[in-house]
């Protein structure tokens, strides 16, 4: 993924008014992002911990979605794997993360969801990055390449659910 400006990103979302778009906090380290290794940008929002946001530049569109999630709660041990990625974490590691659909669905509140990892580094733990505390990646025989693929179709079979 290019880098991106602050502009671009603002402008890129697509299930929330622009308003909202504009009041949405932006990572102040966009400078020093490893792009080379993003296949999208995703980042949670510090003043709203149950917020955040994934840019992808799939097929020539920047497109933007603002998501919610629910913090884990306390209990029991217990290991989730991301929809996207496939990276399993410990408790709190994935969340179901809901996007408000785009156009009127969403306005009259319809949303769709994916677990996915909550820091959305899931670029960084397919290319062994970032490693995801005592979870692990799956030992599998696709190539990099081709986990790349994989996630990046999750992810438009899920934008596509957004703007349905």
């Amino acid at each position: 993924m290019n880098a991106l400006t602050e502009q671009d990103i603002r402008t890129s979302f697509i299930n929330c008014s622009k308003g909202e778009a504009k009041r949405l906090t932006i990572p102040r380290d966009l400078g020093e992002r490893p792009w080379d290794d993003l296949d999208f940008l995703g980042w949670r929002d510090p003043g709203a911990p149950d917020r955040s946001y994934l840019v992808t530049g799939q097929e020539g569109n920047l497109t933007g979605v603002a998501l919610r999630f629910q913090p884990a709660r306390s209990g029991f041990f217990q290991r989730s794997m991301c929809a996207l990625c496939l990276t399993t974490h410990p408790r709190g590691g994935v969340a179901l993360m809901t996007a408000p659909k785009a156009g009127a669905a969403g306005r009259q509140g319809n949303s769709v969801g994916l677990y996915m990892c909550t820091d959305l580094a899931c670029s960084l733990y397919l290319r062994g990055k970032k490693v995801s505390g005592s979870g692990a990646r799956i030992d599998e025989s696709l190539t990099l390449e081709e986990q790349i693929a994989r996630m990046l179709g999750n992810l438009s079979a899920f934008l596509a659910k957004v703007t349905a």
